[in-house]
């Protein structure tokens, strides 16, 4: 496993190296070890599949905020998708800020996500699948979102959007009410 850092501090690629043989591959995609340096007391507490079925879907920019506030580390297991973290550390110098990484089932990366960030992403293929891995559980009266095409952000989605929920079409464009997340 390579850590990379990325523009955004605390936002990292994670570069995966399976083990190949004539029988097949091994993939270690977790370890507390390797990763600890990232987040002081990394501890997963639900791991959960998106299962994205047309090309083009948008899903997200979704958070939590605190006390639910969350780090993700995300896997691309079928497919292909453009995965976009935004950074919303009201106090952060790249605050609004953000990155994407291209995940898919033959590169072998994956993304860290801290808290007091956005996440969301674009399949890029049919039947796109997902594994995020998240240091606290689902918490209602704690998810919030950005819109993906917020022009504040002007995220460059490789592709046209074709499908997204009535919950992400339904936040707020970002503006100067916009208070971000204080950790």
């Amino acid at each position: 496993m390579k850590v990379l850092s990325t523009p955004l501090a605390g936002l990292h690629e994670i570069r995966i190296t399976p083990a190949s043989d004539t029988r097949g591959q091994f993939t270690r995609l977790f370890c507390e070890q390797e990763l600890a340096p990232l987040r002081a007391n990394l501890h997963f507490t639900q791991i959960n599949l998106s299962e994205t079925r047309k090309r083009g879907t948008v899903r997200g920019m979704h958070y939590q905020t605190p006390p639910a506030a969350e780090t993700k580390l995300i896997h691309c297991l079928r497919g292909r998708v453009f995965d976009v973290a935004v950074d919303l550390r009201i106090d952060s110098p790249t605050f609004l800020h953000w990155h994407a990484l291209e995940l898919a089932e033959d590169n072998d990366i994956a993304v860290f996500i801290p808290e007091g960030f956005a996440h969301g992403f674009q399949a890029l293929t049919d039947d796109a699948h997902l594994l995020y891995m998240h240091t606290a559980p689902w918490t209602p009266a704690c998810e919030a979102g950005i819109r993906h095409d917020d022009p504040r952000l002007a995220i460059g989605w490789p592709l046209a959007v074709t499908a997204l929920s009535d919950r992400d079409r339904g936040y707020a464009p970002i503006d100067e009410s916009f208070v971000g997340v204080r950790l």
